[in-house]
């Protein structure tokens, strides 16, 4: 069990930084997909919007009810997103997964800010609340995916 140190460490001043940064927290007016995600677990919500242009997000918005670990997740993952295609996000989510459950090193650019959660690594239960914003996005990239079948 971590101790009550450990915890501080996880809520450094970088993460509470990040928390509270308002990037891309606002929803598109015309989105190509919109998908929300919850994670029951804590009760965390993220509400994610694309607009998706020859495979690449172009314009990307959220609305994140979340812990300050989800909330500085999304925000990092919001800086990085725009850009980005459906097989760098999901890269980006495996990465991040498996930096979480299983020790493995940080995600790689342009998501390499997310090392900075490595300490929720010790906390299961936080685990889904930083992995919303990606799983949203991936729903989303799949959304549009059936919506063009």
């Amino acid at each position: 069990m971590p101790s009550e140190s450990d915890l501080i460490k996880l809520y450094s001043g970088k993460i509470l930084k990040m928390a509270a940064e308002p990037i891309y927290r606002e929803r598109l007016s015309e989105p190509d997909a919109s998908v929300t995600k919850r994670s029951p677990l804590c009760g965390s919500a993220i509400t994610v919007d694309l607009n998706v242009e020859s495979g690449v997000i172009t314009h990307y918005g959220q609305d994140v009810r979340a812990c300050a670990l989800g909330q500085a997740s999304s925000t990092i993952i919001g800086k990085a997103i725009v850009g980005r295609s459906l097989t760098e996000v999901q890269r980006a989510y495996e990465e991040l997964s498996d930096m979480l459950k299983n020790e493995g090193p940080a995600p790689g650019k342009p998501f390499e800010e997310l090392y900075m959660l490595k300490p929720a690594s010790d906390y299961k239960n936080r685990h889904a609340s930083i992995l919303l914003a990606l799983e949203a996005t991936l729903a989303a990239f799949q959304q549009i995916e059936e919506n063009d079948r």
